[in-house]
């Protein structure tokens, strides 16, 4: 995959719209082995003021799927079918970092261990995140547009 695609592909996760750019998702860095993204604590609190542990869910979905959709490749779609995480340590301020690991990576599966740290590196979180692989739909685009008619569709 060339650079200009990879480029395209990692600011679609995060496009205005998205849950990703909502909560503050920023990818520093992506392939089909390994994303690295960070995110803010700030905005992404429970009324205790500790780091939201759905706000590392959706952190720890949103770069697994990244990845595995740059495993996948072109004119493949990935969906994710099974998160798990463990909260291991509050977060209260800074910035988050997460590294997705593929831990196996095949035609129709792709499974990625997700580690989330603090801004002193100490494990917040650690997630395992399963993605589907399928065929893309001809004429459908991988966000659920359909382009003849432009309108979303289900199952996109």
């Amino acid at each position: 995959m060339d650079q200009e695609m990879l480029d395209r592909i990692m600011a679609v996760t995060t496009a205005e719209g998205t849950l990703a750019h909502t909560m503050g998702i920023k990818i520093l860095s992506a392939s089909g082995t390994e994303v690295v993204a960070t995110m803010p604590v700030a905005g992404n609190v429970q009324p205790y003021g500790l780091l939201h542990g759905g706000a590392s869910c959706v952190l720890a979905e949103t770069i697994g799927s990244l990845a595995a959709a740059l495993h996948a490749g072109p004119g493949r779609v990935v969906v994710g079918i099974e998160i798990s995480a463990t909260h291991h340590r509050a977060a209260r301020d800074g910035e988050v970092t997460a590294v997705a690991t593929l831990a196996h990576g095949g035609r129709t599966l792709a499974t990625y261990d997700i580690v989330i740290t603090d801004s002193v590196g100490r494990r917040v979180c650690t997630s395992r995140l399963t993605c589907l692989i399928r065929d893309q739909v001809p004429a459908r685009e991988g966000n659920g547009i359909d382009p003849r008619q432009e309108r979303r569709v289900i199952g996109g």
